[in-house]
C-alpha cells in the first residue's frame, strides 16, 4: 500500500508491488511507473523482469507477490512466463473497473481479466477487504483530485 501512495504521490495511477522470498524477506519491490508514457511500466511486469534476470527457476516459484491491485492481463502472462509463485492482491480487477466506472473513467485500451482466466497455473489470494478500501480510495484520489 505504501508503495502504491508513492505512486499517487509521483503523479501515478496507484500501483505498487513488492516480491518477497520463500524466507520471508523482500527481494524487489516497486510501483507504477506509467506517468511518463510507457504503460508497461507497471511493477508487477518489473517486479518478473528482476525475478528472471536474478533469480534461479526454484526461487522464483518459491516467492510471493504481495500488490495492491490484481495485476492486468500483460503482469499476469510475465508471472506466468517467468515462472513466480503466489499472488496475493489487496483488490481485484473486478473491483477496480467498477470503481472506474463510477468515477466516469474510460475503460483501458485492454480488457481487465482475473488473473486465473490469464495464469490459470498461478496461485492467488485476494482481495482483502480491509486495504481494498484503502486502493479504492487511492484510485478516487488519482482520477477526481482536490
Amino acid at each position: 500500500m505504501e508503495l502504491a501512495a508513492e505512486a499517487l504521490a509521483a503523479g501515478d495511477e496507484p500501483f505498487g508491488s513488492v516480491l518477497v522470498g520463500a524466507e520471508g524477506r523482500v527481494l524487489a519491490e516497486d510501483r507504477n511507473r506509467v506517468a511518463g508514457g510507457d504503460h508497461t511500466r507497471h511493477p508487477e511486469f518489473a517486479l518478473a523482469r528482476w525475478a528472471a534476470d536474478h533469480l534461479t527457476p526454484a526461487e522464483r516459484a518459491a516467492a510471493t507477490v504481495y500488490t495492491s491491485g490484481e495485476h492486468c492481463p500483460m503482469c499476469a502472462a510475465a508471472h506466468a512466463w517467468v515462472g513466480l509463485g503466489r499472488i496475493v492482491y489487496a483488490s481485484s480487477a473486478e473491483q477496480l473497473a467498477s470503481w472506474l466506472r463510477a468515477l466516469g473513467v474510460p475503460p483501458p485500451p485492454v480488457r481487465m481479466l482475473p488473473i486465473p482466466d490469464v495464469a490459470p497455473g498461478v496461485a492467488v489470494e485476494g482481495p482483502a477487504p480491509g486495504l481494498a478500501e484503502q486502493v479504492r480510495d487511492l484510485h478516487r484520489r488519482f482520477h477526481q483530485p482536490a
